[in-house]
């Protein structure tokens, strides 16, 4: 949340200090560490006063307003949130409102759920839409309206617009969490507005809000099969409910008129890439539409195996890898599902590879040949291993070799790591990938970073937040052999990750669970994967509550710079062929992996003191 006041006060700031603009972009450029962009500068100065005017004048200048409220555990903002009291109830009464300064938008042809607005140049999710989606969540994730769901409405005040521009938007259903209202029809918001909320302070209302307990996010493997098997368990927003609705869209054209489209959906970590994959393969398989789930990932897909088809075959046949559709007739499939697609490689033919098959056709063609509708999710910064090459530009130069239209949808929020921003952006920094150089760690309150001062401290430290209840795990960069081969006999894993006199095994090779522990696709997902260090491989695609991170002697501090020692990395996939260049960008993007896979919080530690100490001068605070 940027900004809190009551609706009079703000009002009257407005009128004595102009514009409120300022305030706003002060706190915008402190809590995300850049400043907001000019379209949302104009967006704060034209909107809110006249959302603040309305509240005045219907007499409810006590109301709280919370100004770019921010949604649990996920980096999305609502506009606003009023927070009052019910005029009949005396209970606690929220509305979520979203507003637009829109004076003309229409809904794109057959699916009113998405709309164009002239001065955009691609459709955007309806209004309506938008606002119920942020209210379903809103109730989904915070503790305050678990049991009153009805304290929270929503509605898409379009102040500028009349009815005459915008009344198409109409034919998505209205309901209590999503309705719209335009400029001509004022006296009718206001008489909505004195419906929700009584003329009496709002800060009771506001502070039970803003403090409740947040419910953990419902984890992805936690839930699958109810989403492949029943129905829908997640709440898609904004730019997801928008990739969501570009596909079904273009599955209904193809099914209409053998239309075929590449759709390519990009975001960072915990942006919701898998999230989209499931609810569309969810629907798809509840309506009886062709459609299959793919990675590059074994542990991905051998974990959405035992989840999602835990009790039906049937489901775990939906879950492939990239190099199955080497012999799919064209078209054969509705819709593929390419999750994690930044993990394509240059051909599928590997030594098991049968001769007649080894055609040396680029993998992303045989992907896009396979569907009528091919969904490409990736993030370019999660490459980790040599040959692994899915980009934005090749996948759409592959549509256009083949004359197919290729649509991008990008992902600009992200729910892992709390829904922080900062922290992602901290990362990046941290690491050399985006930005200047590695930048101090300001608490944000939405994600815990600490640092260790020994590997069992670490330990230690992950194992107290277990007895909590909290999940965790541990990962390391590639710097210690892996044992693959244990002998019969054997009565304990044998201790490859030794720093000291602390040691732990690798996650096991294979599908097989051994001595108490996890067979390596789960795990991150097995609670027994604690027992284990996880690598980038099995920890890449998951998330956890707490996430102890281990940084080996393959990247260190030296001085003013990150120097990457590729001859401390014992990653077999790193060959004499392999260029430094291209060694030092994947062990940096390893670490990008591992540092993004907490939830809750993340606590690292170092093998090298001088790399410690320079991540303790950025991180304030120790385990």
């Amino acid at each position: 949340m940027l900004f809190r006041e009551s609706a009079a006060s703000l009002a009257n700031r407005t009128r004595l200090e102009g514009r409120v603009t300022d305030l706003l972009t002060e706190n915008f450029l402190h809590r995300h560490g850049h400043r907001p962009q000019p379209s949302e500068v104009r967006s704060w100065e034209r909107s809110i006063p006249a959302l603040t005017n309305a509240l005045v004048e219907a007499g409810l200048g006590e109301v709280e307003m919370l100004l770019e409220y921010g949604l649990p555990l996920t980096s999305k903002r609502a506009d606003v949130v009023l927070a009052g009291v019910h005029p009949i109830s005396g209970a606690p009464s929220y509305i979520v409102v979203e507003l637009k300064q829109w004076s003309e938008a229409y809904p794109e042809e057959d699916d009113p759920l998405r709309c164009r607005v002239p001065s955009y140049p691609a459709p955007v999710l309806n209004p309506i839409e938008q606002v119920r989606g942020y209210c379903d969540y809103l109730v989904s994730f915070n503790g305050a309206l678990e049991r009153n769901p009805e304290a929270v409405t929503g509605v898409a005040y379009l102040h500028n617009a009349t009815e005459f521009g915008v009344g198409g938007l109409r034919e998505v259903t209205e309901d209590h969490h999503g309705r719209m209202f335009t400029g001509d029809q004022r006296g009718a918001f206001l008489d909505y507005l004195r419906a929700r909320l009584a003329p009496k302070p709002g800060a009771g209302a506001a502070d039970d809000l803003l403090q409740a307990r947040v419910r953990p996010s419902r984890q992805l493997m936690a839930v699958a099969a109810e989403e492949v098997r029943d129905r829908e368990q997640f709440v898609l927003l904004d730019e997801q409910r928008l990739a969501y609705e570009t596909v079904m869209a273009a599955v209904r054209r193809a099914r209409r008129s053998h239309h075929k489209q590449v759709i390519v959906v990009t975001g960072g970590p915990g942006s919701g890439k898998s999230v989209i994959a499931l609810s569309l393969l969810g629907d798809l398989y509840r309506r009886g539409v062709p459609a299959l789930h793919a990675t590059g990932s074994q542990s991905f897909t051998k974990t959405m195996r035992k989840v999602a088809g835990a009790r039906k075959p049937e489901v775990q046949r939906l879950f492939r890898y990239f190099n199955s559709f080497m012999e799919a007739e064209p078209n054969d499939l509705d819709v593929l599902v390419c999750d994690e697609a930044h993990r394509l490689r240059k051909t599928s033919a590997n030594r098991y590879t049968k001769a007649t098959l080894r055609t040396g056709r680029p993998q992303v063609d045989e992907l896009i040949d396979a569907a009528r509708v091919p969904v490409f999710l990736l993030d370019q910064h999660q490459v980790v291993r040599p040959g692994e090459m899915g980009t934005v530009e090749q996948i759409r130069h592959a549509a256009a070799e083949q004359g197919v239209e290729c649509t991008l949808v990008e992902l600009d929020s992200q729910f892992r790591c709390g829904g922080s921003d900062s922290y992602l952006r901290w990362v990046t920094s941290l690491l050399g990938l985006e930005g200047d150089g590695p930048i101090e760690w300001e608490p944000d309150g939405k994600v815990e970073l600490l640092i260790a001062d020994s590997a069992q401290d670490l330990e230690d430290f992950l194992g107290a937040k277990r007895a909590h209840g909290y999940g965790a795990r541990i990962s390391a960069g590639y710097c210690w052999k892996w044992t693959t081969k244990i002998s019969p006999g054997t009565t304990a894993l044998p201790p490859d990750v030794v720093i000291g006199d602390w040691s732990k095994p690798w996650n096991l090779y294979g599908d097989r669970s051994l001595l108490g522990a996890p067979p390596a696709p789960l795990w991150a997902t097995d609670p027994a994967g604690f027992g284990q260090v996880g690598c980038v491989y099995t920890a890449q695609g998951f998330e956890y509550d707490w996430s102890g991170v281990i940084m080996g002697p393959d990247l260190v501090w030296r001085t003013d710079r990150w120097v990457v020692d590729r001859a401390a990395s014992k990653d077999p996939s790193f060959t004499k062929a392999t260029p430094d260049a291209d060694v030092d960008r994947l062990v940096r993007n390893t670490y990008k992996v591992l540092l993004t896979r907490g939830m809750i919080g993340t606590i690292v530690y170092s093998t090298d003191r001088e790399t410690r100490e320079k991540l303790r001068s950025l991180i304030p605070s120790g385990a």
